[in-house]
């Protein structure tokens, strides 16, 4: 197969372009940014691993945490754990066996027998390893969480506090501490938290340290008498977008860096949140509950405490993955349609090609359960059936020969319902085209922009689920192929609805948050041919 010279040059562009899309996000960054080599002084110790959770009562053995604790052991003087009953060992003694201290923890809920429970182990176990535990921390964000009166709470804290003869403290956000100021009479430390990407009113790295410092200097001036501890402080290395808040490993190493040297300047008292990644958080929390770790959940590290740091060290390989789809796609495609442009093919190849390697990589590493994998697989395969379609359908209009007619999103939706309903057979796949499958995506795009809009907090922009749809739509205009005219109800349901959605949702998350504004130009994108069909004249016929 000969290739034009166009073509030659489309491929060539979409070499570099691939490599540039894909390597100048991941280059090197954050190499100015030097970190104190001492060790950390605490850190939060949670150890479970992927399908371990403590919401499902599934614990890590004894093993699995001595060989954690011997991994961290270099890097930290001391672990924070947050229950005291859990799983078949106990913290306190292996961290003993591998010269940590442990500011040991008693979780404290809605259930008051539990909480009962959670002292009695908690006194016992700071009376029976008092060289090892240096401080009692009783109940974790109660406040924070309603989930009892500060009453209650201040009773609690008393009873331990006559038990043992550790410090005692209780930890919460510090606003709560700024609420409920005579909490301190009860407690020997005063335990906050400060999380500047969880702020009300988030902050970038950037402006991190003068709002940490702010807020210690703050606190202490409201209890004078009082020591202060940073009970957790730190920064997400992926999930959503808040304001000017952007997690991503690169940010989490800066802000880490920025703070230990902060920590040391002021003097400060802190356990950074947290030694692994937690991926059982996401079920409360999202993505981003699941990595505030210095570890992965596979118990690597995300970045070197020193030198430059790549958002994504893997990078290579989904360039890679994009060079072969993007290869197989064109090779396909001018095979089967030799009398259509080779260099627009090769163009949309390309996008394609990128479109799905980014799917990927957006979609698998965040799956965290079997559903979530399992809806991924579905979601990357649909894509890729799409992509195959769009290929098919743009050789055909580049060939300039006949088109599968257009359906309207009524048509496509009844085709879709017989499907689901067993209703579908198998002489009717000839007829499921292109149309019905890209409003698949844009019916689900308009569910996930209403779950944007009322229930946001912990939910990611969905760029990678809708990757080859967005390909689709521009491609489309590209090749004049837009449906004119013949839309009904399920355009205009559908449109209306990813318009006005991602208008509020954009206007929930504020100018800073580009991410938001970003995928709010891409839910209207999928939005506007539904539109324009709508409003379009149906083109005359001959």
């Amino acid at each position: 197969m000969v290739l034009p010279r166009n073509a030659v040059i489309a491929l060539v562009l979409g070499v570099l372009a691939t490599l540039l899309i894909w390597w100048f996000p991941n280059r090197e960054q954050a190499g100015d940014v030097p970190m104190m080599s001492e060790r950390f002084n605490s850190v939060s110790f949670a150890p479970f691993r992927p399908g371990q959770s403590p919401l499902r009562d599934i614990f890590p053995t004894a093993a699995q945490v001595e060989e954690d604790v011997r991994l961290i052991a270099p890097r930290v003087r001391a672990i924070r754990t947050y229950a005291s009953i859990e799983g078949n060992y106990e913290v306190a003694e292996i961290a003993g066996r591998h010269g940590l201290r442990v500011w040991k923890g008693a979780w404290l809920g809605r259930d008051l027998r539990q909480n009962d429970r959670e002292i009695a182990r908690l006194i016992e176990t700071a009376n029976r390893f008092p060289d090892v535990v240096e401080r009692v921390v009783v109940g974790n964000e109660v406040l924070l969480r309603r989930d009892l009166p500060v009453e209650e709470l201040a009773r609690q804290i008393d009873r331990v506090k006559a038990a043992v003869r550790q410090p005692v403290t209780y930890a919460d956000v510090w606003e709560f501490w700024a609420q409920y100021p005579e909490l301190a009479r009860h407690v020997d430390v005063v335990t906050i938290h400060i999380l500047p990407y969880w702020e009300d009113e988030p902050l970038g790295v950037d402006r991190a340290m003068a709002h940490v410092r702010d807020v210690f200097r703050q606190i202490r001036a409201m209890f004078p008498d009082k020591p202060i501890a940073i009970g957790e402080i730190g920064w997400p290395s992926m999930g959503r977008w808040r304001e000017a808040a952007v997690p991503s490993r690169v940010e989490q190493a800066v802000f880490l860096r920025d703070f230990a040297r902060l920590a040391r300047e002021e003097g400060f008292d802190y356990n950074l949140i947290e030694a692994f990644d937690q991926v059982w958080k996401y079920k409360n929390e999202g993505t981003v509950g699941a990595a505030w770790g210095l570890w992965t959940a596979e118990r690597e590290p995300k970045f070197s405490l020193s030198g430059p740091v790549r958002e994504n060290p893997h990078w290579w390989a989904y360039a890679g993955a994009a060079f072969l789809l993007s290869g197989a796609f064109f090779v396909a495609t001018s095979l089967a349609f030799p009398a259509a442009s080779r260099a627009a093919l090769a163009a949309l190849s390309v996008a394609l090609g990128n479109a799905l390697a980014f799917a990927w990589c957006g979609t698998f590493p965040y799956a965290f359960d079997e559903h979530q994998a399992a809806a991924g697989t579905v979601n990357v395969v649909g894509q890729a059936l799409l992509a195959a379609l769009l290929l098919r359908r743009a050789g055909m209009v580049l060939s300039g020969g006949p088109v599968e007619p257009s359906r309207n999103g009524a048509e496509a939706t009844a085709n879709l319902r017989g499907l689901f309903l067993g209703r579908f057979r198998w002489r009717d796949w000839r007829a499921f085209a292109f149309e019905d499958l890209l409003f698949v995506f844009l019916w689900t795009a308009a569910v996930l922009q209403l779950l944007l809009l009322f229930d946001s907090r912990y939910r990611d922009f969905p760029f990678p689920t809708f990757a080859v749809p967005l390909v689709a739509v521009i491609a489309r205009a590209l090749l004049r192929d837009q449906p004119r005219g013949g839309g009904g109800w399920a355009e205009w349901l559908v449109g209306i609805t990813l318009v006005l959605a991602a208008l509020g949702s954009a206007w929930r998350e504020g100018v800073h948050n580009t991410q938001a504004l970003g995928w709010t130009a891409c839910a209207i994108g999928l939005a506007l041919p539904l539109l324009f069909r709508i409003l379009s004249p149906r083109p005359r016929r001959a």
